[in-house]
């Protein structure tokens, strides 16, 4: 007994900070209707400024808990509330998630921009000294300072919100205001006061969460802090996003669990190595298959909802024919010129960059089909990428075949991989699909990808130079461009022609409403099935791209992190069209290039400029660059009439 408890004990500090996670989860989404992706972000934000704070400035602990917990937390959430998820319409699922992950890849990236790249050790616990030995259970199972705090805080927290919720007016107006804040607003109540005070509590509880994880950890580090959200978000999955109680228990449970196995399970066996840090990931997919309330999130509640518009289409399909010329002349003298100048002057180390461009514009077209056509949002692209890559460097390294029949077969096996999750979530949509796809990327990211089997450890595959197939086709020579190149060009033709075509018209109208859809007779299963199978192989043909022009394939180049990046990146670009998926990946590393010049403070600008950009996706879903171009689109045709005399056309100016 005392060999359970000394194995469970430590497991506290973790389970505390899951139960303040979930719940805080629970709470936003029954009061303001949005599942907050970007939670792990004000975790580490508020344990970030906690110990940079204590550690570098010497604050006391009081002081820097109230300016990191009390103050940042909740200021945190009601700037989620006022500036991004107010805009966003009630039913909206894929607008709220995108602005989710957008925070959720964006403020990690700032924080060291704006605080320095200092390396932050040593958090201190809030309440009590750690190395203090409070109370014993049992003859040897100490209980430190850590385990105390984490324990008595959680527990506060918890009654405060149960009292709340249960025995107020507020919690009332609370619980209301996710059936419908129109309806409630009808009733005299102020809907915005009620879901800020949602958003503001649930900040304070992001911020509590945050630091009480912090002392547990060598250093403070986003990824530890996305570990965390999906151990919160399986226990939230067990509560149907409904019961903070069960939530609260759940959360503790995972923690405690995690720990107790760790002791038991031999150091050597499978067990250890790739189950037990799935177990998170385990239970979310377990809740997402048996709890019935997960395939209901998004189901519209609010009889007010259809009053919201229907994005603008895209500015191909409304330009003027004279301009429609210019652009069309334009794109293929552009390609032109690329193609001359990539092989001719461009210097090796740019054409290195462009060429692994052209790679990841293959994945970001799998997004494209699936969420800009389709409308399902996957999290796990680059997931499938990376089953193709490593597919093909096994069966290279084992078989003996070359890497590109290889990557062949690892195309077949990324879209078998994504069928299969697509056949495992047909009753879930919306959020409980993201959720089972992000649950799908953390499991071979943390069980698969790192196997000695699958990848060779954490140092990688190295790609041969003899696997390749064609004595030409070394990954920093122009062959591996023109290769790039044609598979780039093919791959853009097929996703246009199945946009144009037959299932492109049904994958629309089950992006519309998939209620309307099945009215007409379309299989919403099979046409399910089927883009998720395209997109897997897609994103199948990228990663074995990336492999050849990186040369090394290794668990980190598809991790689940990228697989968000990626979502945030395509959706700041335009998710709906070909173009926007080139331009996406092109940007990404030309952007990445440019600030290697930069100090070193700005090397995480990237992503978050792409999550600014993404952040404006309620306003303008049809993305960024597809919003500037429907804006110059509509100069252009004004001046034409101008110079014709004529009155300008509506069609491109739409929303500008």
């Amino acid at each position: 007994m005392e060999q359970l408890l000394g194995f469970a004990v430590p497991g506290v500090p973790y389970g505390c900070a899951y139960a303040v996670f979930a719940v805080g989860l629970v709470l936003t989404y029954r009061a303001t209707g949005v599942f907050n992706f970007g939670f792990g972000a004000q975790a580490y934000a508020s344990a970030f400024v906690f110990t940079w704070l204590v550690e570098d400035h010497a604050w006391p602990t009081w002081g820097a808990f109230v300016l990191a917990v009390v103050v940042l937390g909740p200021g945190l959430g009601l700037v989620f509330d006022r500036f991004l998820f107010r805009r966003i319409a009630s039913t909206n699922t894929t607008a709220k998630i995108v602005t989710g992950l957008s925070l959720l890849v964006g403020i990690p990236a700032l924080l060291p921009m704006v605080f320095g790249n200092a390396n932050l050790v040593g958090a201190p616990s809030i309440m009590f000294n750690p190395n203090t030995v409070y109370v014993h259970l049992g003859a040897d199972v100490p209980v430190n300072g850590m385990y105390l705090s984490a324990a008595i805080l959680t527990v506060a927290m918890l009654v405060l919100l149960v009292l709340l919720l249960q025995t107020t007016t507020l919690g009332l107006e609370m619980r209301a205001a996710v059936e419908s804040r129109r309806l409630l607003e009808l009733e005299g109540v102020n809907a915005q006061r009620v879901t800020a005070t949602a958003w503001a509590v649930s900040g304070l509880m992001a911020g509590l969460a945050g630091v009480l994880l912090a002392p547990t950890e060598a250093t403070i580090q986003a990824p530890d802090y996305i570990t965390l959200m999906v151990a919160a978000i399986a226990a939230a999955a067990c509560a149907a996003l409904r019961s903070m109680p069960i939530a609260a228990v759940a959360g503790v449970l995972i923690g405690v669990v995690s720990l107790v196995a760790q002791g038991y399970l031999p150091t050597s066996s499978v067990w250890y190595s790739a189950v037990l840090p799935a177990l998170p990931f385990i239970v979310l997919v377990a809740a997402l298959w048996v709890v019935p309330g997960l395939r209901h999130l998004d189901e519209a509640t609010d009889p007010l909802s259809s009053v919201d518009p229907p994005p603008p289409p895209p500015v191909a399909r409304v330009r003027g024919r004279e301009i429609d010329r210019v652009v069309r002349t334009g794109w293929w003298l552009v390609l032109g010129a690329f193609a001359i100048s990539m092989l001719t002057w461009i210097p090796r180390a740019w054409e290195t960059v462009l060429n692994q461009g052209m790679a990841y514009s293959v994945i970001f077209l799998s997004i494209t089909l699936l969420t800009g056509i389709a409308g399902q949002l996957s999290l796990a692209q680059a997931t499938l990428a990376g089953v193709a890559a490593f597919t093909a460097g096994q069966l290279a390294m084992h078989a003996g075949l070359n890497f590109l029949a290889g990557g062949a077969l690892g195309v077949l096996a990324a879209a078998a991989v994504a069928m299969l999750l697509a056949l495992s979530s047909l009753r879930l949509r919306g959020l409980g699909l993201a959720l089972m796809t992000l649950a799908a990327a953390l499991l071979f990211d943390t069980a698969i990808f790192p196997a000695q089997s699958v990848s060779g450890g954490t140092g990688g595959l190295s790609i041969a130079s003899s696997w390749l197939g064609l004595p030409l086709l070394a990954p920093d020579g122009h062959a591996y461009f023109v290769l790039a190149l044609c598979v780039l060009a093919l791959c853009a033709a097929g996703v246009t022609m199945v946009q144009r075509g037959t299932i492109g018209r049904f994958l629309s109208a089950m992006r519309g409403s998939e209620i309307g859809a099945a009215g007409i007779g379309v299989n919403l299963p099979w046409q399910r099935v089927l883009v998720f199978a395209l997109s897997g192989a897609l994103a199948g043909v990228g990663g074995t791209l990336l492999a050849i022009q990186q040369t090394v394939i290794a668990p980190g180049q598809f991790n689940y992190q990228l697989s968000l990046a990626f979502v945030v990146i395509v959706v700041t670009a335009g998710v709906g069209t070909v173009e926007g998926a080139i331009q996406a990946g092109i940007g990404l590393v030309v952007i990445q290039e440019l600030l290697q010049y930069a100090p070193q403070r700005l090397q995480g600008l990237t992503f978050v400029l792409f999550a600014i950009g993404a952040l404006t996706y309620s306003a303008h879903p049809e993305g960024i660059v597809e919003l500037e171009k429907r804006r110059w689109t509509a100069r252009a045709e004004r001046a034409l009439a101008r110079l014709r005399s004529e009155p300008a056309p509506a069609t491109a100016s739409g929303r500008s």
